[in-house]
């Protein structure tokens, strides 16, 4: 005879078999318990996983698991990714303009860097970590670039405020 497992043990299983980040409500809804115990329920797991190989993550009110941003090196090495999946130092300087600066034109970062991003740009769309966002309302209406939720999971961000702050790195 099976003991009945608790609503946190049945979120995390649901999680674990999710395909995409899921909301609250969904979770509710397929596990029948209300919004507030599955929130409850939702807390206590992430609090739970902060000293584990994974993290609960919820990003714009959406539920996920996340490996332990610690454990990066060790997955990308069990997986073969190991020195494949690293970003170039003008993918990271572009990247980092982005998500500080978001949304931004390619001019716009281009004067910050000092050199044409069209390749850099190109690159990290193609990878999923920045997206078009819109147009600029000036002439020539240039595309908008802004971060994914991908870029977010990456980097074991939650919001784009999670960023470390900028500091003014002066010459005294």
């Amino acid at each position: 005879m099976s003991v009945p497992l608790s609503l946190e043990a049945r979120v995390e299983a649901l999680l674990f078999v999710a395909d995409e980040p899921v909301s609250a409500a969904r979770l509710a809804r397929s596990l029948g318990a209300s919004a507030s115990a599955v929130e409850k329920a939702l807390e206590s797991l992430q609090e739970t996983l902060q000293s584990r190989g994974i993290r609960l993550v919820r990003h714009r009110g959406l539920w996920h698991l996340a490996t332990a941003p610690e454990c990066g090196e060790d997955v990308a090495r069990f997986l073969g990714l190991a020195g494949e999946t690293r970003l170039s130092p003008a993918a990271l300087e572009t990247l980092a303009i982005i998500a500080y600066r978001q949304p931004i034109t390619r001019p716009q970062i281009d004067a910050v860097r000092g050199v044409s991003s069209d390749g850099v740009i190109r690159s990290l769309l193609a990878k999923g970590l920045i997206e078009e966002v819109g147009r600029a309302d000036t002439p020539g209406r240039p595309i908008l670039y802004a971060t994914t939720d991908l870029f977010l999971r990456s980097f074991g961000l939650t919001s784009i405020s999670d960023l470390p702050p900028l500091t003014d790195h002066q010459n005294t």
